[in-house]
């Protein structure tokens, strides 16, 4: 009877014990341990669209003069020359038909026969030596011409199809009647002082240039006061006559540019322009001096044949 007892007291108790159990909570799960975001590595930067539009406005002008096939010498003169500056304000395009006169050594066939190469048309006059008065005349002309020759022969996919036209100075003929847009002529009016010939070239270039069309000059510029028989030795010419002689032949003035201007330039010399660079005709005397003044002191003008005579 007593085990009986004590049985019953072990099943009482136990049976206790697990109802206990049963009444305590269960613990809340635990998250899991917390994680450090992932951050992405930052991407380079991207150029930005005003980066790309500047980019890709690289215009033909500035591929003619960035062309590889400019001499770093001729290179170094731009700015002295100011070529992008000089032909924008001369309004000269890709697509026209453009005359330059007397390109001599090329330093602007360079850049123009490769800007019209695709769309327009560049035809470079030089002189005629048969038509030369003299025997240094001719020799001069024969010597010039065979070196830009050799020049556009040298890259035909660049300069191929750069035309040459031989003229004289006398009596010259640019081409047919009303055809070109645009006639440049860089530091050549002062050798038509000096050989006489200024009116029959200015004629020239009028009667070539369409009705509306484009007559550009660079020349050096003299001091206004500079005496008439100074024109046909210092190389520099007064503003106003190559004004006049334009005029004369029936050009209007459409603007001035002073891109070429050199007040430095005293333009009082003992051999005229020569004297400054890239002559330095005076050799090492003074050649530092001269070397700091710079090229000479340019006019640039740009007129207009007009559209009704």
């Amino acid at each position: 009877m007593r085990l009986s007892l004590i049985a019953t007291a072990l099943l009482l108790a136990s049976a206790s014990a697990h109802a206990q159990e049963s009444m305590i909570p269960a613990m809340p799960a635990l998250p899991p341990p917390a994680m450090k975001p992932v951050v992405a590595p930052a991407s380079a930067p991207q150029p930005s669209a005003t980066t790309e539009a500047a980019t890709k406005q690289i215009g033909p002008l500035d591929s003619a003069l960035a062309g590889d096939w400019r001499s770093e010498a001729n290179k170094a003169r731009d700015v002295y020359r100011h070529p992008r500056e000089t032909l924008t304000f001369f309004g000269v395009k890709p697509d026209q038909t453009v005359i330059e006169m007397w390109p001599g050594g090329g330093w602007y066939a360079e850049v123009l026969a490769p800007l019209l190469r695709d769309a327009g048309n560049y035809t470079g006059v030089i002189v005629d030596p048969a038509k030369q008065p003299d025997a240094d005349g001719k020799s001069y002309a024969e010597r010039t011409n065979s070196k830009l020759r050799a020049l556009l022969e040298k890259r035909p996919d660049v300069f191929g199809k750069a035309k040459l036209l031989e003229a004289g100075s006398a009596a010259p003929v640019l081409g047919e009647a009303n055809s070109a847009d645009v006639v440049l002529t860089f530091r050549n009016a002062h050798n038509w002082v000096m050989d006489g010939n200024e009116k029959a070239m200015f004629k020239a270039m009028f009667d070539v240039l369409k009705p509306g069309g484009t007559l550009g000059v660079v020349d050096h510029r003299a001091k206004p006061d500079q005496p008439a028989e100074e024109m046909k030795k210092s190389g520099y010419l007064p503003e106003a006559y190559v004004i006049s002689l334009a005029e004369a032949a029936g050009f209007k003035l459409e603007a001035k540019s002073e891109v070429n201007a050199n007040s430095r330039d005293t333009k009082d010399y003992p051999d005229g322009v020569w004297t400054l660079p890239p002559r330095l005709a005076k050799g090492d005397v003074d050649r530092a001096k001269y070397l700091a003044i710079g090229e000479s002191d340019r006019m640039t003008l740009r007129f207009t044949k007009p559209a009704k005579p």
